[in-house]
């Protein structure tokens, strides 16, 4: 177990995208300090069946106690695939597994590594259906999603595989063609036409990528998040709400299902991430409105409310602008 558990660790201190600005002197940002921190002493738990030193300072349990925790953690973070990246993910992981435990010694441990409390995290009610909902056209499941694929809070770009089942049957002959002429000019080093072929792949709505060291065949979708409407980059919260996007998908596959497409041909669809549903996590950080125009779901209703009631995201603001409103004046503007 100590090589899967090793493998988690340094996955977990791979620099993303988004913290390459801001990296300290061991490739962390200080955003995911206490995700690593929390990483590194599970790995050396795992070699040593030694507690980290000053965990007492904070918790009220024994060494012994101790121990059985990091025990079960170690078990949860190798069994959690991906491993968390995020604060708020290494907090759930570690609420979810020591649940039974002190309320008091749950705090402390996460406390020790600067993690969430429990009371600062959003609590998630929807569940992932275990069968395709009406109104569904299709459903699939994405590529890992690239930080650099979120246009703002609302629309994400995404890639799925051509061996699944769905793809397979439609891919234009002169996308596989080029795929497999691309690969034998990659192998002859002829670069130049490689990327020429690539280039066509692109055009066809297609690309290559590198997914756990080999070249897939992947075809783009751009989704536009269902019943929600995000601030635009421009407005206020508009960098919040990409940023919020951002921190919920990149890195993890999707389960995408899709119920039409609107004018400018993106897929209009619910996401779910690891068993969340995006646009609740969205609209509870308070970082969307509920799109009541396009979509009557009452718990979207819900749970902007509850965001408005806490007043976090835009809600802190007074009256903060509709999109929809502001994309409005933007257009008679013109």
């Amino acid at each position: 177990m100590g090589n899967a558990l090793r493998f988690l660790c340094g996955k977990c201190f791979e620099p993303s995208a988004a913290d390459s600005g801001s990296l300290g002197p061991h490739g962390v940002s200080s955003a995911t300090v206490g995700v690593s921190a929390l990483a590194h002493d599970l790995f050396q738990f795992d070699i040593t069946s030694q507690v980290p030193e000053g965990l007492s300072n904070h918790v009220v349990s024994s060494k012994k106690a101790q121990a059985n925790w990091y025990r079960k953690l170690v078990d949860a973070w190798r069994e959690s695939k991906p491993p968390p990246k995020t604060p708020e993910e290494a907090a759930r992981l570690v609420i979810q597994t020591l649940k039974r435990h002190q309320k008091a010694d749950v705090e402390g441990l996460l406390a020790f590594y600067g993690l969430p409390l429990p009371h600062t995290l959003v609590e998630v009610a929807a569940q992932p259906p275990t069968s395709l909902p009406d109104g569904v056209k299709f459903e699939f499941h994405t590529l890992p999603v690239d930080a650099k694929a979120v246009a703002d809070g609302d629309t994400v770009t995404v890639y799925v595989s051509t061996t699944d089942p769905r793809e397979s049957a439609y891919v234009p002959g002169n996308v596989h063609a080029a795929a497999v002429q691309r690969s034998a000019a990659r192998a002859r080093r002829n670069y130049e036409q490689a990327d020429a072929l690539h280039q066509q792949i692109i055009d066809s709505g297609y690309r290559v990528i590198v997914h756990q060291n080999e070249e897939v065949l992947a075809k783009k979708y751009r989704i536009r998040l269902r019943g929600i409407d995000a601030p635009e980059s421009a407005m206020p919260y508009g960098k919040e709400a990409k940023n919020e996007l951002t921190k919920i998908v990149q890195g993890k596959s999707l389960r995408v299902l899709v119920y039409g497409e609107d004018r400018y041909g993106r897929c209009v669809g619910d996401l779910y991430c690891n068993g969340v549903f995006v646009q609740e996590m969205m609209l509870k950080k308070g970082l969307a409105w509920h799109y009541s125009a396009y979509d009557k779901r009452p718990e979207l209703e819900t749970w902007e409310k509850q965001a408005r009631a806490k007043r976090v995201g835009l809600w802190a603001s007074k009256n903060p602008e509709k999109p929809w409103e502001w994309r409005k004046d933007k257009r008679e503007a013109r």
